[in-house]
């Protein structure tokens, strides 16, 4: 059974979680170039967005199938699992509560007002570097699954 968890805990990490980390990444740049383009395009933005809110649901995978992995295999008292999961958790929470509204926001004004679309520029700028935090959590937890920092179990 640990290796179908695995194995299902992986891949949802690199089909759900990666595209929401790329989707987030990339929103920024393009919505600068569409905050500050004469005819404003929201057409890319819309996607990045619906991709970031719906691979976020599909990522809730990546704990279901991690939390019943780590509990088969009797290791969630270690320290390398319970900063992963605290870090997982503090991703979602940016996700849910920064970088997505974020996005929303920006999205709702692209086509609108010179002035709307440059207060929506500096939340696009502050959007790169939450977007970025969200990036580097997910890293970071990647490094603590495969390192195992501490890791005494075969």
């Amino acid at each position: 059974m640990n290796k179908f968890f695995l194995t299902v805990h992986i891949l949802a990490a690199i089909l759900c979680v990666g595209p929401v980390t790329v989707a987030t990444s990339m929103f920024p740049s393009i919505a600068k170039r569409a905050l500050t383009a004469e005819t404003p395009d929201a057409g890319g933005l819309q996607v990045l967005h619906r991709i970031t809110s719906v691979y976020a649901w599909a990522s809730l995978a990546v704990p279901i199938f991690g939390f019943a992995l780590a509990g088969s295999m009797h290791v969630m008292g270690e320290a390398w699992l319970i900063i992963s999961i605290v870090l997982t958790l503090a991703a979602a929470l940016v996700l849910a509560f920064l970088v997505a509204p974020a996005q929303s926001s920006v999205l709702a004004v692209v086509g609108g007002t010179t002035e709307e679309r440059g207060a929506a520029l500096s939340k696009a700028k502050l959007l790169s570097m939450t977007s970025g935090i969200f990036a580097l959590l997910w890293l970071v937890v990647l490094v603590l699954m495969v390192v195992k920092p501490g890791h005494h179990r075969g």
